[in-house]
């Protein structure tokens, strides 16, 4: 668990860094949650923050409802075997974001996304920018 003395606030882009992480990590490892938490306890400077805590389970909980609407907007011939993990961590968070915390803006779930995916992926930002665009305007046609 997080130690209260070392707690750090983080800011949002941070937390949702962290959870980003994590669900990195996690598409590498199968062992449960709680294991994955108490590890990254040790490595980030005091402890997982409350969004990963909350973020990280409820993305692998949706992760197939999640994949099935990513999945909806690769080009014919692709799946999400083709995309990165790295990548397609970043599109599971975004998507989730979108989706789920109507407290942020889709916008910057996107900024967000691509941010990630331009310190994490090598020139996949436009990529990530495309599937989530794709996807909010396709919420928006359902919406009408």
């Amino acid at each position: 668990m997080c130690d209260k003395e070392k707690e750090v606030k983080l800011s949002r882009s941070e937390a949702r860094e962290q959870a980003f992480m994590l669900l990195f990590a996690r598409s590498f490892i199968d062992e449960p949650l709680e294991e994955t938490f108490e590890a990254a306890d040790q490595l980030f400077v005091g402890g997982v923050c409350d969004y990963a805590r909350v973020v990280v389970p409820s993305v692998e909980q949706l992760q197939g409802e999640i994949d099935a609407d990513i999945s909806r907007f690769l080009k014919k011939g692709w799946n999400l075997q083709r995309i990165s993990r790295i990548s397609l961590a970043i599109l599971r968070l975004a998507v989730y974001e979108i989706k789920y915390l109507s407290s942020i803006p889709d916008s910057v779930s996107v900024n967000e996304a691509v941010e990630l995916a331009k310190k994490y992926t090598i020139d996949e930002s436009g990529f990530v920018n495309g599937i989530l665009g794709s996807f909010i305007r396709s919420r928006a046609g359902d919406e009408k």
